[in-house]
């Protein structure tokens, strides 16, 4: 995957082992929003999964977004059970960067954290984000029920409208069901990276192009 080299996905038979339990622990609370980082959330909670390269800035991205209630980063969309960060780097689980976003639907639709995820980094890059390049950092939307799924395809759609008037090219963004793909938690160091280190690295950068899904467009 390095030195020039294209990445290319593992299959299911070509992707590392991994483990049946997770090889590290989890912080109990997120350190912005004091919710708990794992399940069950209370029954008024809905979540919606996200890769939009490294997850550091794709977190913070969300965590600022009031109707919000936690989240947290993980790995999602490949074979590879549990894996590592460094697992994960090597380009042999299959997984994303994801981001596990936990939010009030009275306060902050669905649709809304749609636009947010589409605005905040480039879904034609493929298995890129700007200089990070891997398949972990390509785009998904992974959903929680047929009306996530139905969401999550209308936006892409619309999406690739104006994207497409604008001089872009075709979205990469894979729309896979959850339920088929696990969300397996990163390690402590992950969560809330941008929180511990406020002038850490983040990747995330969008088109520029409005999602006019939902909402009105953005400013600017």
């Amino acid at each position: 995957m390095l030195f020039g080299r294209t990445p290319v996905l593992p299959t299911r038979e070509e992707a590392l082992v991994g483990r049946p339990e997770r090889p590290f622990a989890v912080p109990e609370r997120h350190t912005v929003l004091g919710n708990p980082l794992l399940g069950p959330y209370p029954e008024h909670l809905e979540v919606a999964d996200f890769a939009l390269g490294c997850f550091w800035g794709a977190e913070r991205k969300f965590w600022q977004t009031p109707g919000v209630w936690t989240t947290l980063v993980g790995y999602q969309g490949g074979f590879t059970p549990n894996p590592t960060y460094e697992e994960a780097c090597s380009g042999l689980t299959g997984h994303t960067e994801g981001v596990r976003v936990v939010f009030d639907p009275s306060v902050v639709s669905y649709e809304r954290l749609l636009k947010l995820f589409w605005e905040s980094h480039d879904p034609t890059q493929g298995f890129r984000q700007g200089n990070d390049v891997g398949t972990q950092y390509r785009s998904a939307i992974h959903t929680h029920s047929p009306e996530q799924a139905a969401a999550a395809a209308s936006s892409k759609a619309a999406y690739q409208q104006v994207l497409t008037s604008t001089g872009h090219g075709t979205i990469t963004t894979e729309l896979l069901p959850a339920q088929d793909r696990p969300f397996y938690p990163a390690e402590a160091y992950h969560q809330q990276y941008l929180d511990k280190n406020p002038g850490g690295y983040c990747g995330i950068g969008g088109t520029g192009v409005s999602c006019p899904i939902g909402v009105a467009p953005a400013e600017g």
